[in-house]
């Protein structure tokens, strides 16, 4: 069995954004080698989330609408959490939209029903993040 593993960084200007990632996933797994496996991507910071879902921006829209009412981002005192830090909101919304997502590889392809894709949540920005992609199989 191979394995592979790769970081992709991030540079988010602004608190929040949605980015479609699976071009740049679909690149690691070509990098791989690997034809048939599992592939897991996975947001290394605990304010920002990786999930499968359609592209289409009237959804994006929805998303940050549904987030922003059930974990606002102010009034900032709202949140134990904040102290030295605002972002108490980023973290409850990573846990709403998940930390990982985990792809069957099939014949070298990512094997994805109709219409999804991978992005990258980010719900605290403004500084450098990374995903990690870790691909095994044979």
């Amino acid at each position: 069995m191979k394995s592979y593993r790769k970081e992709l960084w991030f540079d988010i200007k602004g608190r929040r954004a949605f980015i479609n990632i699976t071009r740049e996933v679909e690149k690691c797994l070509k990098e791989s080698g690997i034809q048939e496996g599992l592939l897991l991507c996975n947001a290394m910071h605990i304010t920002a989330s990786v999930f499968i879902n359609d592209d289409e921006s009237g959804l994006h829209q929805d998303f940050e609408r549904f987030l922003e009412k059930l974990a606002p981002e102010k009034p900032y005192s709202q949140y134990a959490h904040n102290g030295f830090e605002d972002n108490g909101d980023a973290h409850l919304k990573r846990t709403i939209m998940g930390r990982e997502v985990v792809v069957a590889v099939t014949k070298g392809e990512l094997d994805f029903g109709p219409w999804e894709q991978i992005f990258y949540g980010e719900f605290d920005g403004n500084r450098r993040k990374r995903v990690l992609v870790k691909i095994i199989g044979e």
